[in-house]
């Protein structure tokens, strides 16, 4: 009998994400990254202990980091635990850093993690964005929107 079989899928349970990014920002373009994590900071992860609020991607000698991402101290941890706001290293192709390094410099535009999540390979990943700020009338536009989908689902579960 195949070990794979008996293991839970645990994978697709963590998927933090960052709520605020959407209505403060206008998304242009998203990416897939990598992270760069420790064993402590892996296990904090898969019990879903972190938080994408405030926090930012920048270049630093050519590396895309994020900064102020919240993962918690793992609880069973030593000596060995991680600072649980310390900058971590996005990991993307040349081609992708390159792209985002060029459109990032342009005034008003900024780049901002939306989700972060295990992969099926068990893999930490993280959804950044290419996003462009909404002034005040654009986060009323959505808010209005939203309203009206959900006046919408509801009159649909009321009808049927």
């Amino acid at each position: 009998m195949s070990n794979n079989k008996n293991k839970k899928n645990s994978n697709t349970q963590v998927n933090i994400r960052n709520k605020r990014a959407t209505f403060d920002y206008e998304i242009l373009d998203t990416y897939t990254a990598g992270l760069v994590l420790t064993g402590t900071e892996v296990k904090s992860l898969r019990a879903g202990k972190a938080g994408l609020t405030d926090t930012f991607c920048i270049f630093d000698k050519g590396e895309l980091w994020v900064k102020n991402a919240y993962i918690a101290e793992y609880f069973y941890g030593t000596y060995n635990n991680h600072n649980s706001h310390r900058d971590r290293k996005l990991l993307l192709s040349k081609k992708e850093l390159r792209n985002l390094a060029n459109d990032s410099k342009e005034p008003g535009l900024t780049i901002v993690p939306l989700r972060l999540f295990f992969n099926e390979k068990g893999l930490a990943k993280m959804d950044i964005a290419l996003c462009k700020g909404k002034k005040q009338f654009d986060k009323r536009n959505t808010i209005k929107e939203e309203e009206g989908r959900r006046e919408l689902d509801r009159a649909k579960k009321h009808f049927f």
